[in-house]
């Protein structure tokens, strides 16, 4: 597949006019000016041409749950569905975040290792959809933070044969409730902390003997705290929360950086309506938090948690504007949704960038989103793997 563009985003900020992307099987070979590509892909290779677009790395939403569907109480649905039907619809789902743009996730939490069932069927071709990096079963203790999930475990022993299991099933993270969570109603708050700091390191040590990540749900700071001291490496939400108010710890945070842990926040495309649901006030200084991270030199990356209330599976896009609110450099916000994630995810050798010898992942998009990062939601078409799929294929 040869694609030549206007524009072709090759590094951060950074355009190549007039360029062309080569594509063999589920990789890049080149990338370069149009007249130099089109020659090394020979006669026999017809261009696909879009001599007004832009093209640029396929995106990243680096916290998502295909398992909910992002109603009014997505844990009572789960609840009331089999697993098939569940698995049905969350190809409907990968459909959808595929038509949106999004060629990877980072699935942090489901039922029975579904995720993992459905990237096996994108990886062989029977499902379109984005590549998943699934963390199978999160880890939570007993009632504890989606503790319906099935994941439930008491003990440095239990938490170890967890992660065992989920590295067994194929998971490449691990996903800890380090702290509770709204989305379970009966389960402990958000800033009140799950595990003790030998369980976290217990989880974290097994999962890097085997060399994959942890990603620690965490909204509490004394959880924040505990997941820096355990040595996960990402932090999701990273809300500061105490009962009563907010914390962010000067000296945990410096070591977040230091340690090179990146911090998803797990934006809502909703993001705007915060000011109602928590008040002008509260929600004026969960943004200025995530500021203050960013301003310290903090690794963001972006995530939606979709699939959870309102969180809808093509809402990368709007979710981005929030950053853009916050003061942040459109070309720093896409870099967080493409080479940063994929750095955090443990892919940043082989997708996130337009590169040769990078997975093909990527998207054509009318106008300039270097300029207007709206211009991310304007399709034309999307690269997965090598694979071409038209937004009319993909839409939900």
């Amino acid at each position: 597949m040869l694609i030549t563009a206007g524009r072709v985003l090759v590094g951060s900020g950074r355009y190549l006019d007039d360029g062309a992307v080569l594509i063999n099987g589920d990789s890049i070979t080149a990338v370069g000016p149009r007249a130099q590509i089109v020659e090394q892909a020979g006669s026999d290779v017809a261009p696909l041409a879009f001599p007004e677009a832009t093209v640029v790395p396929g995106l990243i939403d680096a916290h998502v749950h295909l398992i909910f569907d992002a109603g009014a109480d997505p844990v009572a649905t789960l609840q009331e569905l089999s697993d098939g039907a569940l698995l049905q619809s969350m190809r409907r789902r990968a459909e959808q975040l595929l038509g949106s743009g999004v060629t990877t996730v980072r699935d942090l939490g489901d039922r029975n290792g579904l995720a993992l069932r459905l990237d096996a069927e994108i990886a062989n071709g029977s499902t379109p959809g984005p590549r998943i990096v699934a963390a199978g079963t999160p880890a939570t203790p007993p009632g504890g933070h989606c503790y319906f999930l099935g994941g439930e475990v008491s003990g440095e022993a239990e938490v170890r044969d967890l992660v065992r299991r989920n590295l067994t099933a194929g998971a490449t993270v691990i996903k800890v409730m380090a702290t509770g969570g709204g989305l379970t109603k009966d389960g402990p708050k958000s800033w009140q902390s799950q595990f003790t700091l030998e369980e976290l390191q217990a989880l974290v040590d097994e999962a890097h003997q085997a060399g994959v990540p942890v990603a620690a749900h965490a909204h509490g700071a004394d959880g924040i705290t505990a997941a820096v001291d355990a040595g996960v490496d990402t932090i999701e939400h990273c809300t500061w929360m105490t009962s009563d108010g907010f914390d962010l710890r000067r000296d945990v945070l410096k070591r977040i950086i230091d340690q090179g842990i990146a911090v998803c926040p797990g934006v809502s495309p909703h993001w705007r309506m915060l000011p109602r649901v928590f008040g002008e006030e509260q929600a004026a200084v969960m943004f200025a938090l995530v500021r203050q991270m960013a301003e310290a030199g903090a690794k963001i990356i972006a995530g939606t948690d979709a699939g959870v209330q309102r969180a809808g599976f093509d809402g990368l896009v709007p979710a981005l504007s929030f950053y853009a609110h916050l003061g942040l450099a459109n070309a720093k916000i896409i870099d967080m949704a493409t080479a940063d994630a994929a750095s955090a995810l443990g892919l940043g050798e082989t997708t996130g960038r337009i590169a040769p010898g990078f997975r093909a992942d990527l998207l054509v998009i009318d106008g300039d989103p270097l300029e207007d990062l709206d211009a991310l939601k304007a399709v034309r078409m999307v690269v997965a793997a090598g694979l071409r799929h038209e937004p009319s294929e993909t839409a939900a």
